[in-house]
């Protein structure tokens, strides 16, 4: 067991979940956000942080020994928006965790670092990044920062590019990309259990019938998806007709995301 967990964006939609789910993992649970988050629960602390303050993230980190980082901005936005959380965040995050011994990092990246691949395509770890979207920029930004800290300063780091984790798909494109909750935590489980991590590329989705991609090469750490989109389907399918064929949602991996617009500052 750690002594002490951070989990960054705690006050998000996955981190809340999160919050619920991870407290097994350590003595105590340090949850952050840049918002209030309310007050501590058991083996819980609480600290209000913004990822752009290099010195409020390096006293975030101080006591850490293990990093479940899900916090920064999660969809599209103006550039300055995302550089302040996903780059500038990210890097005094990995700073922190290299000045205060922290060797292991869960690091929330996104599906939308390869969004730009077709549907067709099935992918796995050695896919030439495709960023969709600023954002998708910014997580790859994130991937290349944490594999220069794994090689340089021994931070071992799983970079889970994670699909769409929500209690159930609610379209078609989900049928795909599913993340369950307690496929996500059992994924948490297993990097920080297992005795070497290393710094891999992890495609966070459920074992679904329909896939767009493949983590044979992680299968060391043990990590056995149970969940299956398919049970949804037919509610799914149910909810409105299929897209176009060259809609972007029925089309590219990223869906949407990919006519997302560059927003001026």
């Amino acid at each position: 067991m750690l002594k002490r967990l951070l989990l960054t964006g705690a006050g998000g939609g996955l981190g809340k979940m999160a919050r619920q789910r991870l407290g097994h993992l350590a003595e105590t649970l340090r949850v952050s956000d840049i918002a209030d988050i309310g007050p501590a629960g058991p083996n819980e602390e609480c600290v209000q942080c913004d990822l752009g303050d290099a010195r409020a993230v390096e006293l975030l980190v101080e006591g850490c020994d293990g990093i479940v980082h899900l916090g920064g901005q999660s969809v599209e936005d103006k550039f300055s928006v995302i550089a302040n959380a996903n780059i500038h965040g990210v890097f005094h995050l990995y700073e922190a965790a290299r000045k205060k011994g922290c060797k292991r990092i869960f690091f929330a990246s996104s599906n939308h670092v390869i969004g730009l691949y077709t549907q067709d395509q099935h992918l796995d770890h050695t896919a030439p990044p495709r960023p969709d979207t600023l954002y998708g920029v910014s997580k790859h930004f994130a991937e290349g920062l944490a594999q220069m800290y794994h090689h340089r300063f021994g931070i071992e780091t799983a970079l889970v590019r994670i699909g769409s984790c929500f209690p159930k798909p609610v379209d078609r494109r989900m049928l795909a990309t599913w993340l369950s909750p307690d496929d996500f935590v059992s994924l948490v489980e297993r990097v920080f259990a297992v005795p070497r991590l290393g710094c891999p590329v992890i495609y966070g989705v459920s074992d679904n019938d329909d896939c767009w991609w493949d983590n044979s090469h992680v299968s060391y750490l043990g990590w056995r998806p149970k969940d299956n989109s398919a049970v949804y389907r037919d509610e799914v399918y149910a909810k409105a007709p299929p897209p176009a064929k060259d809609a972007p949602e029925a089309y590219y991996q990223g869906g949407l995301f990919v006519v997302e617009p560059i927003r001026e500052e």
